[in-house]
């Protein structure tokens, strides 16, 4: 499980050595975010070398934390039960001048029965409308070309503000502030509006690129995940999405091994992946999360027979991606150039609008530095299973 990996991870740390120039006297370890809301204290105990644990509405606070620890050589916990608006936020600094993430909301209403975002995030509050322009305008005039909208599901931004969801006002007027490009995630399908899909078709800098998590194609298991959409209804959005963009990327998660799932539920998995053709999917081995419903439920496929339909849909999802990326062939695109590639740093890396990755020679007599952060057209001459291969133009 993911929190098994983390701690064994941070009890690694203890035998590192600090640099000879630190001041400190000893590492300085925190802990955040949702499992030090999980777990709280339970952290310390199990992990003594821990200099602070902090929960997932008390960002602000780290500071203090900090201090508190390495003033008194004990380790600090704040852990709060919920947050009654949007949190005050700690000052960004971000990896790259040219690229951010923005967020709009935080928690989680849906309650599906895998989860524990809700538990441990608490219920959804949204960021002021002037609060969030008033970034996304600083950003832009900062220089930053490509803005994501940020929130556990951003469909329903607003609602507890406002009294309904306001994410389709909120994207026109994120929009309007002159961002190059503006992207959001993530989605929960059953709160997609006809009027956001639209947007696709009408904004210029929303890039056509859309994460839609799926989960599971079979409506039995939708049903006790307590997704609140029926397959139709999710394949109904893909054909909006598509007539309202049809050059539109699609990803999505996948969830296999969910208790109670059967052969023929995968089958309708498997076939659904099939039918919408994504660009990329996220394939996850279902892990029981303690505190959630669904953790109280029986397996009733073995290990062996999960990982066969795991590797099966891997092998479908790769074939996926291969010919989706095929349709861009021949075409020339505008690509934010990122850095180099990563085997080899006479290769540009970027991202094209659909949020692939696309390679590209770094031209004789140009240097690195002068393409950073801007768009430059590139024509694509090989189309591979995760990323684009073209040249400057």
């Amino acid at each position: 499980a993911a929190e098994t990996r983390l701690k064994g991870q941070v009890a690694s740390l203890k035998n590192i050595e600090l640099p000879a120039h630190s001041d400190l006297e000893e590492r300085i370890v925190c802990i955040g975010g949702c499992i030090g809301q999980h777990e709280g204290e339970h952290l310390i105990e199990e992990l003594p070398h821990v200099s602070a644990v902090f929960g997932t509405f008390n960002l602000s606070s780290v500071p203090s934390l900090l201090k508190q620890a390495i003033a008194g050589h004990t380790a600090a916990v704040e852990v709060l039960d919920a947050a009654d608006e949007f949190p005050t936020c700690l000052p960004t600094s971000r990896e790259v001048p040219w690229s951010a993430w923005l967020p709009i909301s935080i928690g989680c209403n849906n309650f599906c029965t895998y989860c524990i975002v809700p538990y441990v995030r608490g219920r959804e509050k949204s960021r002021t409308v002037e609060d969030i322009i008033a970034e996304a305008r600083s950003l832009v005039n900062e220089g930053v070309k490509e803005i994501t909208l940020l929130g556990q599901n951003v469909n329903s931004y607003g609602r507890d503000l406002y009294g309904s969801p306001q994410f389709g006002e909120l994207l026109k007027r994120v929009s309007d502030t002159g961002i190059e490009r503006l992207r959001f995630a993530t989605s929960h399908p059953k709160d997609l509006t006809d009027e956001v899909i639209a947007l696709f078709g009408e904004l210029p800098n929303l890039m056509p690129a859309l994460h839609l998590p799926v989960q599971s194609g079979s409506n039995a298991i939708l049903h006790e995940m307590n997704r609140r959409y029926t397959r139709e209804r999710y394949l109904e959005l893909i054909d909006k999405l598509r007539l309202a963009r049809p050059d539109i990327a699609l990803s999505t998660d996948v969830i296999v091994g969910f208790p109670g799932e059967t052969e023929q539920d995968f089958l309708d998995t498997y076939s659904l992946i099939e039918q919408v053709g994504y660009h990329q999917v996220f394939t996850f081995l279902y892990s029981p999360r303690e505190g959630t419903p669904a953790a109280e439920l029986a397996p009733t496929s073995t290990h062996e027979e999960i990982q066969d339909r795991f590797d099966r849909l891997v092998e479908l999802v790769q074939q996926g991606a291969f010919s989706a990326n095929q349709a861009d062939l021949g075409a020339t695109v505008p690509v934010l150039i990122e850095g180099t590639s990563k085997r080899d740093p006479s290769i540009l890396a970027g991202k094209s609008p659909k949020n692939q990755t696309v390679h590209a020679p770094l031209p004789s007599r140009v240097k690195l530095e002068q393409l950073l952060g801007t768009m430059v057209p590139v024509k694509i001459d090989e189309a591979r299973t995760w990323y684009l291969k073209g040249h400057l133009v």
